[in-house]
């Protein structure tokens, strides 16, 4: 069975169609990330996923069940980390998970979440005396004391320094050894890059792509390009399998068989005792195939 199923869905608020058509499946144990610029109705799937928004048409399933309710049973195995979540601010950590916990049939225990969640040095802190980025990392934990089978993270590590976000990665993927189902909002592409099983793309209200963030749009069969500095003086050998760019010194190779042209100028480099300063080998990132499908990369 499938985590999430969603089969045409759609969403209107008087003429405006905020989601228009969208269908698509999260695998249980899947980490799948949706992705789109403001407006393009994310925030409305995953509202309504999360059964706090009625759809207008379509059909979805969340656990085998119709969000649209709210039904108990499903609550009680869904674990949510909004934007923005407010807690008491005079109890602890500790205080706070315990208080939770009693919310939840069945539940983890809080030695267990605090370390989960990496705020072990914090269990005696009250809320209010947290960072941000600490504050994130409970709000995760309260999400999680109820053993759901299912978490929504709505952009989990906005506002967090790099330290921070990499941290949160860290206790996400933890959350994936233990075989939960992570459905992901977020606006940074090296996280979908990291965390993501697959990724969606929206524009518009409806899905443009959908994939591995290493397929998505075609991504892996993109010419790679190659690029380096050359003595003045040097000329490149002749049969190079790839398109060639050159701005004075500066050399830039695309082809879509980068090893092997990699090869070919690396092995004519030390033939001829050249060096090439500056040589890298990259792909198109998933940021420039998102902007791409998205209408908003640079002309």
């Amino acid at each position: 069975m499938s985590a999430i199923e969603v089969h045409d869905l759609h969403k209107s608020y008087g003429d405006f169609e905020a989601v228009s058509g969208v269908s698509f499946d999260v695998a249980l144990g899947e980490v799948f990330c949706l992705l789109g610029p403001n407006g393009a109705g994310k925030t409305t799937i995953t509202e309504i996923l999360e059964g706090y928004r009625v759809r207008s048409g379509g059909e979805v399933s969340v656990l085998g069940m119709d969000p649209a309710g709210g039904p108990r049973a499903l609550r009680e195995r869904v674990g949510i980390v909004l934007q923005s979540c407010g807690v008491q601010q005079d109890l602890t950590v500790a205080e706070l998970i315990e208080m939770y916990g009693r919310y939840h049939k069945r539940r983890r225990g809080v030695d267990e979440l605090i370390e989960l969640v990496e705020l072990d040095a914090k269990r005696e802190t009250r809320a209010q005396d947290l960072s941000g980025g600490q504050r994130r990392r409970l709000d995760l934990a309260l999400a999680l004391v109820g053993e759901p089978d299912l978490i929504f993270l709505d952009e989990p590590t906005t506002g967090f320094d790099p330290h921070a976000r990499r941290q949160a990665w860290s206790t996400i993927r933890s959350l994936c050894e233990l075989g939960k189902t992570v459905f992901l909002t977020t606006h940074f592409m090296d996280e979908a890059q990291t965390l993501a099983d697959r990724v969606a793309v929206m524009r518009t209200g409806t899905i443009v792509a959908i994939g591995s963030p290493d397929e998505l749009g075609g991504r892996g069969r993109r010419p790679s390009a190659i690029r380096f500095t050359l003595p003045h003086a040097a000329e490149l050998p002749e049969r190079i399998d790839a398109a060639i760019t050159r701005d004075g010194d500066r050399v830039q190779l695309e082809t879509t068989n980068p090893v092997r042209v990699t090869a070919a100028i690396t092995g004519w480099a030390v033939a001829e005792g050249i060096e090439l300063t500056g040589f890298c080998v990259t792909q198109p990132t998933l940021e420039d195939i998102y902007l791409e499908l998205t209408g908003e990369a640079s002309p």
